[in-house]
């Protein structure tokens, strides 16, 4: 294929993945931000009043950049795992496969329809944090990046959940004991400095406190964690990810059995 074909191929990928979330909105954009409000009200309203100031800020300012990174996180790494999982079951990913359409522009195609509902729902998570506290650019640089990256980095793991699922049970699997456990040990809640020293350590192995944090620098100015080594531990994991996706997809893991 010539690049301009390839170009037009990723286009109508990307086109295909965000109209497939768009179309069912009252499951895919809906069900989190009604989700985060209850977070707002429970955990920042009510719990927070009584928490008091947490790394300067009053309690919803803190948590509230870590709330918009689970939205991102999830939502990136559902709407890939779902829908590549389903093209797969219903045989649909065949015919592009067998396509002249390289596997990279394949890969990217669908990872991007996973960023783009990653970040949509992030931006309806923050607009809606907004009737309930102050917000504030700090480093839009680290922001942007940081967002893009960890919805990147979410849409490939959710791509490498769905070649290896054998049934619809397999992709709720990883979102349920590892995902989601990950993500509330991630310091979402909680600074750092609450923590022991040998928590702390322990805590420096899971990937989602390095995204967390650089989200909330960007945001409040503040991290747990040097912000420049988190932003790079982001790439080089999303890096290493879209590597071996790529291997399984060359190699037709899960999709040639």
């Amino acid at each position: 294929m010539t690049r301009q074909q390839q170009l037009v191929a990723l286009q109508t990928i990307v086109i295909k993945e965000i109209r497939r979330f768009m179309r069912i909105w009252l499951q895919t954009l809906l069900p989190p931000a009604i989700t985060m409000t209850l977070y707002f009200v429970i955990f920042g309203h009510l719990v927070g009043s009584r928490i008091g100031d947490m790394g300067g800020f009053n309690y919803m300012q803190y948590i509230v950049p870590g709330l918009i990174m689970m939205a991102v996180i999830t939502n990136s790494y559902a709407n890939v795992v779902s829908s590549f999982y389903s093209a797969k079951f219903q045989r649909s990913v065949e015919e592009v496969l067998v396509s002249p359409v390289p596997n990279a522009v394949l890969l990217v195609g669908v990872t991007l329809g996973g960023v783009a509902r990653g970040i949509a729902v992030g931006l309806i998570v923050t607009l809606l944090s907004l009737f309930f506290t102050d917000l504030a650019l700090n480093h839009v640089f680290v922001v942007v990046y940081t967002v893009v990256m960890t919805a990147t980095l979410f849409s490939l793991g959710g791509f490498i959940n769905a070649v290896y699922a054998k049934s619809f049970d397999d992709i709720n699997i990883v979102p349920t004991f590892i995902l989601t456990p990950l993500t509330y040990l991630g310091g979402v809640f909680y600074s750092m400095d609450l923590l022991s020293p040998f928590w702390q350590g322990v805590s420096l192995l899971n990937p989602i406190v390095y995204m967390v944090n650089a989200f909330r620098y960007g945001i409040l100015g503040v991290s747990d964690v040097n912000v420049w080594f988190s932003l790079g531990m982001i790439t080089l994991l999303s890096a290493a990810l879209f590597a071996y996706a790529l291997r399984l997809l060359d190699r037709g893991t899960g999709l040639r059995e």
